[in-house]
C-alpha cells in the first residue's frame, strides 16, 4: 500500500510540471530554464566530485563540485528571472536572496516574484526598479522559499523511505520500484541527481539507480526520434543528460514517462540481483552514472550489465513507440506556438 502511495505522490508531481509547461504562461520556457540550472549544478557536481574527484582521489575537483551544487537555489532562480525578460540586474538580485535553498523551490519562488519585477520595469524608472526590488523582491522570494522549501523536501523524503523500506524487506520489488522511479524523475525537471542526492542513497540501491538512468539514454533517444519529439541535437542531449531536453518530455508525458518507467523497472531487477554497489549519492545521471561504478565494481561487470540494461531499455522503447504512435506529440515549434 505504502509502495502505490509514493508511486501516486511522484505521479502527481509530474503532472503539475507538465500542466506547468503547457498551460503556464512562459511555462515552456521556464521549464527549459530549470533545466539548465540542473545541469550546472547537480551534473557539474556528480561529474567533478563523485567520478574526477572520488575516483582520482583530486581534492581539487572535489570541492569545485561541491560548490555548484551548493548554488542550485540561486543558479534556478537567476535562469528562471532572465527566462521571463526580468533584468541581468534584478535577476541577480533575486538570486542573491535563494543561496541557502534547492532547485525546486527556486523554480516556483522565482516564477512567482518574477512577475512583480516584470510589472515593476514597466511602471518604473529605469535606476529606481532594482531598488525596490532589494526592498521588496528580495524578501518575498525568500519567504516563498521558506515556504515551499518543507513541502518539496517531504514529498522527496517519503518517497525516499518507502525505498529504504523496500531494499531492506525485498531487494527485487526495490530495484522495481527505484528502477522505474529514478528513470521517470531522471527525465522529468525533477533530477535524479537531485533526488538521490537528497535521500543519500547508497550501495545496491544508488547502482539501481545510477545505472537505470544510464539505461534510459538509448530509450529516450529513440522515442524523441521515432516520435518526432526532437530533431537531431535534441536526440543527442537527451541521450547525453535528459534534463537539458526537460520542456520537450514534460511536453509528451505518456510516451516518455510510462517507456521509460518500464524499461527502468526491469533495469532495476537486473541491477538489484547483479550485487553491484555505488557509494557515490547524486550520480543517478546517464555519463556520471555509468563512469563512477568503475570505481567501485569490476570493469567487465559495469561493461555487462550497463549493456544489458541498455538493451532492455531500448527494446521497452521500440514496443512503446509503436504503442503511442498515434499519440498527439508536441516538438519544440508546437511548444514555441503555444
Amino acid at each position: 500500500m505504502d509502495e502505490l502511495l509514493s508511486i501516486g505522490l511522484l505521479l502527481v508531481i509530474l503532472l503539475v510540471f507538465t500542466l506547468f509547461t503547457h498551460f503556464a504562461p512562459y511555462g515552456s520556457k521556464v521549464m527549459g530554464a530549470f533545466a539548465g540550472a540542473a545541469i550546472a549544478t547537480y551534473l557539474v557536481e556528480a561529474l567533478n566530485t563523485f567520478v574526477i574527484g572520488d575516483i582520482f582521489g583530486i581534492p581539487f575537483f572535489q570541492d569545485a563540485g561541491a560548490v555548484a551544487g551548493s548554488l542550485d537555489g540561486t543558479i534556478v532562480v537567476m535562469l528562471v528571472a532572465l527566462a521571463m525578460k526580468v533584468a541581468p540586474v534584478n535577476a541577480a538580485i533575486l538570486a542573491a536572496g535563494f543561496g541557502d535553498m534547492g532547485l525546486i523551490p527556486g523554480l516556483f519562488s522565482a516564477y512567482l516574484v518574477s512577475f512583480f519585477v516584470l510589472w515593476l520595469q514597466k511602471v518604473v524608472p529605469k535606476g529606481l526598479d532594482f531598488i525596490i526590488v532589494i526592498l521588496v523582491g528580495l524578501p518575498a522570494i525568500r519567504l516563498l522559499g521558506l515556504a515551499i522549501t518543507p513541502l518539496v523536501d517531504n514529498s522527496l523524503l517519503e518517497i525516499g523511505a518507502i525505498i529504504q523500506t523496500a531494499t531492506e524487506t525485498n531487494p527485487l520489488v526495490m530495484g522495481l520500484m527505484l528502477g522505474g522511479i529514478v528513470t521517470i524523475v531522471g527525465i522529468s525537471p525533477l533530477s535524479s541527481m537531485a533526488l538521490t542526492a537528497l535521500l543519500g542513497l547508497t550501495g545496491i540501491p544508488m547502482a539501481v539507480a545510477a545505472l537505470s538512468a544510464f539505461a534510459s539514454s538509448p530509450a529516450s533517444a529513440w522515442l524523441f526520434y521515432k516520435l518526432k519529439i526532437g530533431d537531431l541535437k535534441s536526440i543527442i542531449s537527451v541521450a547525453i543528460e535528459p534534463l537539458s531536453k526537460a520542456d520537450l518530455v514534460t511536453a509528451n508525458p505518456i510516451p516518455m514517462y510510462v517507456t521509460n518507467f518500464v524499461g527502468g523497472a526491469l533495469s532495476g531487477v537486473v541491477i538489484a540481483t547483479s550485487g553491484m554497489v555505488n557509494d557515490a549519492p547524486g550520480t543517478a545521471a546517464p555519463v556520471p552514472g555509468l563512469l563512477v561504478m568503475f570505481g567501485y565494481n569490476p570493469a567487465g561487470q559495469v561493461l555487462m550489465y550497463a549493456a544489458i540494461c541498455a538493451v532492455i531499455s531500448f527494446i521497452v522503447a521500440v514496443i512503446g513507440s509503436y504503442v503511442f504512435r498515434n499519440v498527439k506529440i508536441y516538438n519544440s515549434e508546437a511548444l514555441e506556438e503555444d
